[in-house]
């Protein structure tokens, strides 16, 4: 008896608590708390991006929350749902009360209750009580008060009312909390997890479509769902990519999707004005078929679902590529074609095995525009050091220097340790400073920014002279060729000269194996600068010597180092060192050119069935309504008891309100001179 006892204490303290005001507000506080969190930090980053930003350790305590994706982690929404649970009891223990008060009159209130009452009055009267009666209900008619009698004898209560449907005002208020959260829980991915829970499998491999098992697959007819699609032009889908966790689940659709024709236009800063999709819609289950243009704001609706021009991608572009190879004394470029969104396979060397990496091509960018501005961005010492292109940047479009420098392909190379970095490298050359160069980018991750270096275009707008010369820098034979050379003109006497040549064939090897940082590595730092002083004009007048053998050996014109030519020579020149001093810390064994492309266009689009928000719009409307009433409609009762004195009558009076403002003040001051001047 007293287990069934505790149990049912239990379960009423329960119940208790979370019918409770101060449960639902602490629950709306980590609401707000969330929301905040959601507003200030950005979502839906990649997780480099975060690890980047709070370090290793927070990112993996953070993660744990979810934080990346607050407004569909699992506390969130699991606070969602008791919010419901708790404004749900509340509403359902509180609504019929309220109901029944906003109905009720109160007419059974006794006369010793209204002489309690701080707004009250007494007066006689020489007016029968029928007359004062008719008087009354003829004020309180005008006055807009409903009213009932209750006769008591020769007495009457008169109870009236006006304004009580204010206590709707508090029904619609949290009915709107329920009925919003119920919507947002509908729309959330919490339909999506709870299948996941109750046995569908998110897949976390590549494969196809069609080779996606049941597991992987939601129903068709599932309550709610966003998801993405993306369709390259010509092709068609009939399902859509929901991601959830770090996998992601087929969600088929009820109709197929097939992009006809994509169509994009640019502002001049190489920032989309404007992108839409022409697609064809196939009904299957009647053969129906009609085109529409979906755009950015005008997205199409067909059977529940709702398409949205979200994006646009690559739909695998084929590109022709050049390879250099940067290993090495071999500067033989080869060809390399492939698709976008795929990996190839490519061999450095005369050994398959060792010289072999995964060229994935990631990405085609036909339009750049950048700064050219002069001296913008001077060229970095070290490699890795910024040189600040602005693919794709949203800078002012009156600004002079920015100028469209032509297609760019992204790519990865993958080594056989299986390290990785990303590259971006420009189809065409552009002018930085007054010279022509080539810019090659590189970043670890795809949250960073690309770092660019800066390599010589060639009389031919190639960066192939460039790649001969770096392979001629790693023959020894030809850098013993340039270092004599250098020696025979740059010694001051026959004793000096081999000595010279000793030291520029030393610099020369030493630079090549690891720039200008392998020949001051072991110098102390204050004698560093001297030595710099020392070799950077030694080994720059032995590579002028090591491009006139090069340029020989391949049957090209000499180098004109007289007159107006040597200038530009000389400005060549120093951009190669720079750009071979920064060649041993470039992360790649090859050098890839964009030598042409047949571009494929893609739409990327979000898929969403959501009939939460038709929910979330009816809560919004009782919101405004329980606002509005509970605000500006005040709840005002009024009694009048008239009883018979002699010829005459006694009329005793009151009112209240449930907010006694100033106004309410002199409400009642009116009603006390209404009700003197009446009973006279």
């Amino acid at each position: 008896m007293n287990q069934i006892f505790s149990l049912r204490r239990w379960r009423s303290d329960v119940l208790e608590l979370l019918g409770s005001m101060r449960f639902a507000v602490s629950l709306l506080m980590f609401v707000c708390i969330a929301s905040l969190i959601g507003t200030v930090l950005q979502q839906g980053q990649a997780p480099s991006a975060y690890i980047d930003q709070f370090g290793p350790f927070w990112f993996a305590l953070f993660d744990k929350f979810s934080i990346w994706h607050i407004y569909n982690s699992w506390w969130f929404l699991l606070i969602m749902t008791f919010l419901v649970v708790s404004t749900g009891i509340c509403l359902f223990r509180n609504s019929p009360k309220m109901v029944r008060d906003a109905r009720s009159f109160r007419e059974y209130i006794r006369e010793s209750s209204l002489r309690s009452f701080h707004h009250r009055l007494e007066c006689a009267s020489d007016v029968a009580p029928a007359e004062n009666q008719r008087r009354v209900q003829q004020w309180l008619s005008g006055q807009g008060y409903r009213y009932k009698l209750r006769q008591d004898g020769e007495s009457v209560m008169i109870a009236a009312k006006k304004g009580s449907v204010n206590r709707l005002g508090y029904i619609f208020a949290h009915a709107a909390i329920v009925i919003i959260c119920i919507g947002g829980l509908i729309d959330s991915q919490l339909p999506v997890r709870l299948q996941v829970w109750l046995g569908k499998t998110p897949i976390t491999q590549n494969m196809l479509v069609s080779q996606v098992p049941e597991s992987g697959r939601l129903p068709s007819g599932n309550l709610s769902f966003r998801a993405n699609m993306l369709v390259p032009e010509g092709s068609e889908t009939n399902s859509g990519i929901v991601s959830v966790d770090n996998g992601v689940l087929i969600q088929p659709l009820p109709f197929v999707l097939k992009l006809k024709k994509f169509m994009v236009s640019y502002y001049s800063t190489g920032m989309p004005s404007n992108f839409k999709s022409v697609v064809e819609v196939t009904d299957p289950a009647t053969g129906k078929k009609f085109d529409r243009t979906i755009e950015v704001n005008e997205p199409l609706r067909y059977k529940g679902v709702t398409v949205y021009q979200s994006s646009f991608d690559d739909g695998g572009s084929k590109l022709q590529l050049v390879g250099y190879p940067l290993v090495g004394s071999k500067d033989k470029p080869f060809d390399v074609n492939g698709t976008v969104g795929k990996a190839t396979e490519i061999t450095m060397g005369d050994d398959p095995k060792a010289g072999r990496v995964e060229l994935d091509l990631s990405g085609l960018r036909t339009i750049n525009v950048e700064n050219l501005s002069e001296n913008a961005n001077p060229q970095p010492k070290p490699m890795l050091a910024q040189v600040a292109a602005v693919t794709g940047s949203a800078a002012g479009a009156k600004n002079a220097n920015l100028h469209n420098v032509g297609p760019s392909v992204q790519y990865r190379v993958v080594g056989r340790d299986g390290q990785s970095h990303e590259f971006n490298n420009y189809m065409l050359p552009v002018t930085l400073d007054g010279s022509s160069v080539f810019l090659a980018g590189v970043r670890d991750n795809p949250g960073a920014s690309y770092r660019y270096l800066r390599i010589p275009a060639d009389a031919n707008n190639s960066v192939g002279e460039f790649m001969s010369l770096r392979a001629a820098l790693h023959d020894p034979v030809m850098r013993a060729e340039a270092a004599g050379r250098f020696a025979a003109k740059n010694a001051s006497s026959e004793a000096q000269r081999p000595l010279l040549q000793k030291a520029a064939a030393g610099a020369l090897e030493t630079f090549a194996r690891g720039g200008f940082n392998a020949i001051v590595q072991k110098v102390p730092e204050a004698d560093r600068e001297k030595i710099l002083g020392f070799a950077v004009p030694m080994i720059q007048l032995s590579l002028v010597e090591l491009r006139d053998i090069e340029r020989e050996n391949a049957g090209l014109a000499p180098i004109d180092h007289t007159g107006p030519a040597a200038e530009a020579a000389s400005k060549w020149i120093q951009l190669s060192v720079l750009a071979l001093a920064n060649l041993p810390d470039y992360p790649a064994p090859v050098f890839m050119t964009l030598k042409g492309f047949d571009q494929v266009q893609a739409s990327v689009f979000q898929v969403a069935r959501s009939p939460g928000k038709n929910a979330v719009y009816l809560g919004c409307i009782l919101l405004i309504l329980g606002v509005f009433s509970m605000f500006y409609i005040r709840d005002r009762r009024i009694w009048v008891w008239i009883k018979p004195k002699g010829q005459g009558s006694d009329l005793l009076a009151a009112m209240t309100s449930q907010r006694r403002t100033l106004d309410f003040q002199h409400e009642f001051d009116r009603f006390k001179d209404a009700i003197g001047r009446l009973s006279t």
